[in-house]
């Protein structure tokens, strides 16, 4: 398959393809399920293009006869049709699915044919002649026969269109085969249900058979009771209704009508009123979808009429707006059609909901067909013939104004180029395309466009598009600013008009407010037409479908694109980083969050994806995704200890405690370890170390307490530390109500204050309180032993990794004597050696032994200083007890120097403390719970050690991290691939 460069192109194209459709249908990325699976051996890997190739053939199938997404081309073959309007054969393709029989002549516009099984009444092979070989006929239950001839399967063809009827569910056909019925009609009869039951049936219902709208269209209720017109429009309605009663008599009426080129002219001549809805639902495949699905929208709207939601909010603030100057929208009947339409629609279908233009469209359908006709053209209008016109972010209507734009260059290139210098077309296709010319044109002549676009597809409205700028060129070409072409043609589409309608004038809202002195000359609307056929009637439906292709990648880029800046410019006031930086950064978060989608173990990705959420929350990332970022992304590298690290930071960042964290705060705390003054990055280190970062089972692992203890002694630290709180509670307590008794009595006699009282203290409450270093909780020792475990790690690959040690030891030794200092002016009398007893234990589970460490001079390891420092803050040092052999080996060479060249782990002083001490006295020992220290104290005690400050105040640079983590992403998907592909493989 890859040997030939024209296929490879081709099936890139289609998964381009699927890939932005789910794109803009999911509004995220999805696993497409219905894909063929890798297989084993190389030669069946061809099933991928075999099956993209039948999507593509279906999605041709569906386009040429306006059929629902869910139907499935079975076959195709070439054969002859009999047209007795004609009296000839006809060559062109039979096409074959599961609901449909479908024809289409090679010739174009010379004959179409669509035949819906559930009207097929008989199906039988005719006798074979010389003149007609292998035909087969079809019969409807509407007496229509279709005579089929040089079919080359006939035998197999008829098999497979027998398989497919009995699997047709009719409920006239009962149990009964359609096939038993060859030689007979089906008839349909239904029992008619009582008056009095249908009454209590529909009693209470929204929309039931007896309401005005049910039965017939808007204009029908306001015009039946108007005396007859006998006037020359009159008789040209009267004239156009005669031509299309003859055409049905020749072509046949309903859904097995012929479609001809007769038709077509039928068609761009203008539909009578009275046929236009009929003719509507016929042409846009909406009566087939209407017909499968009875009684569908009744529920629907009772499902829907009562719910509250973003789109019924929409909907009640523009049910008022849609085509105000009506009379048919004046009252509360068309307000209630239109309300329960738009309203099932959007229960129907929340991907779209609502969207603006919506109600202009849906109000003209209503004008011409009862409710439940205007529903299903509503659906065919948002799902096949507008695809993703409606939805929030109008895409299908910027992907057909790019086809536009091309369109434009392509026909009239002059006027091209000084139009985008302008930016003009950018400007009115929007409007035009999305309510069919509805909002900027008189109505009168708007509906003859929506005649010609039920029939012709999206095709007639480039055409007239293209042939009103071509009519207004010179015009548009000496124009200096976007204004005046906008007046120019928005005076020129005002003063199109129907000349032949028989409706009463509906004043054009738009014209009367662009009306100057001097309005242009009148242009009839037929006109118009036929010169939008005459200049560009070339353009082919499966041509725009390739440029629709094309533009769809580009606004979909140009969307992501759009929300990349909004992210960017959101993010400039409250980050430190650069717009390159920020970019790079936004496109690695998503890409974590989309890989997941696709590479993860689960779907949750996907799931947790909400586009209504501003671009900043959008995508959001777990845990796992965030702990990856942060190893690669993050300054602070503690080699094992930085997963640790970066779940805490995680708990940190995430506020609203939904386990996930998105863009926003991803780069708060990014910004914080890259661009913060060193204050505040001491001040992140230091709540990294805190609850709730820090859960009380981590600062428990962190002093190895599960091993080192009875299981009755952290029992009783935890009492002790709940009783040292009930305390201070107490306290303070007491001491607010020794300051509050005085003023009780005043309290009570205060007098009610005013309101401005209460607005200034709700202002002070809504005003966002900015934390001071003053704030910051005090830090016990289990946290504070666990932080310069992390400011060992931090230290573990710097070039002057000695230096900080020996720093960071200093430091660790000042701020123990500092919190057993403050231990002792807190208790007010506690004796110094209980305080040493209770701070021994905690200083052990670091601490080696001094006598280790005596004879290694400078040559030391930096964290046996660290170590050191902590044993030295002991006031009264533990003996230790340690055979000969261990000591001759400690002085030989230290057990730290031996790790130190590579990165040392927490866990590696964990481990080296169980040698340390005699296990009794740690059994014995219990933790400081009265001592603790500030932030304020850990700031002051940094500042004194230079290694220390220019270690936090150096400036780092984040792009080497980001182009690794590019790189890391690369990787990860090549094995992720592989490893799927095996993992397939062994499943099969």
């Amino acid at each position: 398959m890859f040997l030939n460069i024209n296929d490879t192109f081709k099936l890139m194209e289609q998964l381009a393809n699927i890939a932005m459709r789910q794109l803009l249908d999911n509004e995220a990325f999805a696993a497409d399920r219905s894909l063929p699976k890798p297989c084993k051996t190389l030669k069946n890997v061809s099933a991928l293009k075999r099956d993209l190739d039948a999507r593509a053939k279906n999605e041709r199938y569906r386009t040429m006869f306006r059929l629902t997404q869910d139907e499935r081309l079975d076959g195709h073959t070439d054969c002859t049709l009999w047209t007795p309007f004609a009296k000839m054969h006809v060559v062109g393709q039979l096409f074959i699915s599961n609901n449909y029989i479908c024809f289409n002549s090679k010739e174009e516009d010379l004959c179409q044919l669509i035949i819906p099984l559930r009207e097929v009444s008989i199906v039988e092979k005719a006798d074979s002649s010389s003149v007609l070989p292998c035909p087969v006929s079809i019969s409807t239950k509407n007496k229509m026969n279709f005579l089929f001839a040089n079919l080359k399967d006939r035998d197999f063809l008829v098999q497979r269109i027998s398989d497919f009827l009995q699997r047709t569910p009719d409920s006239s056909w009962g149990d009964t085969s359609p096939l038993s019925l060859i030689g007979h009609s089906a008839s349909s009869s239904t029992p008619l249900s009582s008056s009095a039951g249908s009454e209590s049936v529909h009693r209470g219902r929204h929309y039931h058979p007896g309401l005005p709208t049910a039965s017939q269209g808007l204009l029908q209720l306001y015009h039946r009771d108007a005396p007859e017109d006998l006037g020359p429009k009159a008789m040209k309605e009267k004239m156009k209704e005669e031509a299309w009663n003859i055409h049905f008599s020749e072509f046949g009426r309903g859904v097995c009508m012929y479609r001809t080129s007769r038709t077509r002219e039928l068609v761009l001549n203008g539909i009578p009123e009275h046929l236009r809805g009929e003719l509507w639902l016929l042409f846009s495949g909406a009566q087939n979808e209407m017909a499968t699905h009875p009684g569908y929208y009744g529920d629907l709207v009772e499902q829907a009429m009562g719910l509250c939601s973003l789109a019924t909010e929409e909907i009640e603030r523009d049910l008022h707006r849609s085509m105000p100057e009506h009379r048919a929208f004046q009252n509360e009947t068309g307000i209630a059609a239109l309300r329960r339409v738009l309203t099932a629609y959007a229960h129907r279908n929340p991907g779209i909901g609502y969207c603006q233009a919506m109600n202009i469209v849906t109000s003209v359908l209503l004008l011409y067909c009862p409710e439940e006709e205007a529903f299903w053209l509503l659906v065919a209008l948002c799902e096949r013939m507008l695809p993703d016109y409606y939805n929030t972010r109008v895409v299908g209507a910027l992907v057909d104004q790019g086809v536009f734009e091309e369109l434009t260059r392509a026909f009239l290139p002059l006027l091209y180029e000084h139009m985008q210098e302008l930016g003009v077309i950018s400007t009115i296709s929007l409007s035009w395309f999305l309510t069919l010319f509805l909002s900027v044109m008189p109505f009168d002549s708007a509906v003859l466009l929506v005649d010609c676009f039920f029939y012709e597809g999206i095709k007639v409205i480039f055409q007239v598009a293209l042939a009103v700028l071509h009519d207004n060129m010179d015009a548009l070409l000496s124009c200096s600013d976007e204004g005046e072409a906008m007046t120019i043609l928005g005076r020129y589409l005002d003063n199109v008009v129907n000349k032949q309608t028989v409706a009463p004038p509906i004043p054009h809202l738009h014209a009367l407010l662009t009306s100057g002195d001097d309005p242009p000359p009148e242009i009839d609307i037929f006109d118009l037409i036929k010169s939008s056929y005459e200049k560009f009637g070339s353009l082919r439906s499966d041509v725009i479908e390739q440029m629709r292709f094309k533009q769809r990648l580009k606004v979909i880029q140009s969307l992501e694109d759009t929300a990349k800046r909004s992210v960017v410019r959101a993010m400039m006031t409250e980050s430190a980083f650069s717009i390159e930086e920020l970019e790079e950064l936004y496109c690695l978060f998503k890409s974590k969050h989309m890989t997941s989608c696709y590479w993860g173990s689960s779907s949750s990705a996907a799931e947790r994806h909400d586009p209504s959420l501003p671009y900043l929350e959008q995508y959001r990332i777990d845990p796992a995704q965030f702990t990856q970022l942060f190893t690669t992304l993050a300054p602070w590298i503690c080699g094992g200890h930085t997963p640790t690290l970066a779940a805490r930071l995680f708990k940190l960042l995430d506020e609203n405690r939904d386990g996930l964290v998105n863009f926003k705060e991803f780069i708060t705390g990014l910004s914080g370890m890259y661009h913060g003054d060193m204050t505040e990055k001491l001040k992140l280190l230091y709540k990294l170390h805190l609850p709730p970062a820090l859960c009380p089972e981590e600062a428990e692992s962190a002093l190895e307490a599960t091993h080192f203890f009875t299981e009755d002694v952290p029992r009783e630290s935890s009492f002790l530390s709940d009783l040292d709180i009930l305390g201070q509670q107490e306290v303070t307590s007491g001491e607010e109500g020794k300051d509050g008794g005085g003023d009780s009595e005043e309290k009570k006699e205060e007098k009610v204050k005013d309101y401005r009282y209460y607005l200034r203290m709700w202002a002070k409450e809504k005003d966002p309180k900015t934390e001071t270093i003053k704030d910051l909780p005090r830090m016990n020792q289990e946290q504070f032993i666990d932080l310069c475990k992390t400011l060992y790690n931090m230290f573990s690959e710097e070039p002057l990794e000695q230096q900080l040690y020996h720093s960071i030891a200093t430091v660790a030794s000042l701020l123990l004597r500092i919190g057993e200092v403050g231990k002792k002016f807190n208790n007010g009398g506690k004796k110094a050696d209980d305080a040493a007893a209770q701070a021994q234990p905690a200083a052990q589970t670091l601490a080696p032994d001094p006598q280790r460490e005596d004879g290694l001079g400078e040559g030391a390891s930096g964290e046996s200083q660290v170590c050191r420092a902590l044993a030295d803050a002991q006031l009264e040092p533990a003996p230790l007890q340690m055979s000969d052999e261990e000591t001759k080996d400690d002085t030989s060479v230290s057990s730290y120097s031996v790790v130190s060249s590579g990165s040392l782990q927490c866990e590696d002083i964990a481990d080296d403390t169980v040698l340390i001490g005699g296990g009794e006295q740690r059994r014995g020992s219990v933790l400081d719970v009265d001592w603790s220290i500030t932030f304020e104290q850990v700031l002051a005690s940094l500042l004194t050690e230079p290694p220390l400050v220019d270690y936090f105040e150096k400036k780092r640079d984040i792009q080497v991290k980001m182009a690794a983590c590019k790189a890391q992403r690369a990787v990860e998907r090549q094995t992720s691939s592989a490893s799927d592909h095996e993992l397939t493989q062994h499943s099969v």
